[in-house]
């Protein structure tokens, strides 16, 4: 069954003289959420120094995290800002001050180049991250407003967890998104096996009733969940835009967790290794990689290379203020060198989408316009 699903994976694309394309046709942009400098190099020493999908980045930056009204981002304001190029205060999604909605990268890529849109997330559909491609609204926790607009984005592919607040008897307005989403024509899956079942060109998966599991427990989720959706959208005529989200790296960090953290960022590093091998292949396809924030201030003041070990000291069980890394691969990748602000993200993409035509950041595109 998922033969066809991995004929790329592990695979690396022979050299070729042919000149590579100098913008992409495809974007995957993964962030790993609470994922700083320290997880990155942790994870780099868990698989024994030189075995790391992170080192096969050729491009590497940092980016400015801090919100519009707060040196440390909330996860609403991080992702708002990486999704639409727009600083926002905390706990807002992709909505300013003055109540003007910020479109996300994705919303412009499907409804101005044809592009095919989706994501996969190892949290809540709802979660700030995924929320910010979609959904506009002045508290990240008004879940049934943010059900409602996911219902009604339009994205081909939409992969995570938490389908109660989907059903009509969880809800206060008496209103049910999951017959939105069916009547809109998705194939629906409640499990990964579900999902790996589907034949769609139009997919939403709700894999767990609440938050998903944590890693391992959960299987090959993440990795699975971003091949499934490349498989989907790969099928466009138009090219494709992708965000995956390993989410609960940023969970590990708030418990202080050091085990759980290992195992989040392993994962993250598996679903990496297979995106980045379809990119090597595909040659059209840009991969940028980073995060909406650092979580837990972790440092690293010992450990074992050879071992894998590392010797965890947590700051805080919140996020801190520091910069975060950027890693690029492929067309256009590197745009993303150097320390850029969070959102330099979308102009950069959307120039690249534009054929390398500068498309101007900072306008307030307002999701209404498209026919939603």
């Amino acid at each position: 069954m998922l033969l066809p699903l991995l004929a790329f994976a592990g695979q690396r694309k022979k050299t070729t003289s042919q000149e590579p394309p100098k913008t992409p046709r495809n974007v995957i942009f993964v962030v790993g959420d609470g994922m700083g400098v320290a997880q990155v190099y942790s994870s780099i020493v868990s698989q024994k120094g030189d075995n790391s999908v992170f080192l096969r980045f050729p491009v590497t930056g940092f980016s400015r995290t801090y919100s519009n009204n707060r040196y440390t981002t909330d996860s609403g304001a991080g992702g708002s800002a990486l999704m639409t190029g727009h600083k926002v205060d905390n706990y807002h999604i992709a909505i300013g001050p003055d109540n003007t909605w910020y479109a996300s990268f994705l919303t412009m890529a499907k409804h101005l180049f044809g592009k095919a849109a989706g994501f996969v997330v190892t949290s809540s559909v709802l979660d700030a991250t995924p929320a910010s491609t979609y959904a506009h609204v002045s508290e990240r926790h008004m879940t049934d407003s943010v059900s409602l607009q996911m219902s009604q984005c339009g994205f081909d592919v939409m992969i995570g967890g938490n389908k109660n607040p989907f059903l009509t008897a969880n809800r206060k307005d008496g209103l049910s998104p999951l017959d939105t989403l069916m009547s809109r024509g998705y194939s629906m899956a409640y499990s990964p096996l579900e999902l790996m079942n589907i034949h769609s060109r139009r997919i939403c998966g709700l894999l767990s009733p609440n938050d998903p599991p944590t890693a391992p427990s959960r299987g090959r989720w993440l990795t699975m969940g971003a091949l499934k959706a490349i498989e989907t959208l790969n099928q466009s005529d138009n090219g494709f835009v992708l965000m995956i989200e390993g989410s609960q790296i940023d969970w590990a960090g708030h418990n202080n967790d050091s085990a759980y953290l290992v195992a989040e960022m392993a994962d993250f590093e598996e679903m990496l290794t297979a995106v980045l091998d379809f990119a090597e292949l595909d040659g059209n396809t840009l991969v940028v990689v980073t995060a909406d924030h650092e979580t837990s201030g972790l440092s690293l003041l010992d450990g074992d290379i050879q071992q894998g070990v590392n010797r965890f000291t947590f700051a805080t069980g919140n996020h801190s203020g520091c910069m975060v890394p950027v890693f690029a691969y492929g067309p256009g990748a590197i745009n993303f060198a150097g320390i850029q602000q969070n959102t330099a993200f979308f102009e950069k993409i959307m120039t690249l989408l534009n054929g390398g035509n500068r498309f101007p950041g900072g306008l307030p595109y307002c999701v209404y316009n498209f026919g939603r």
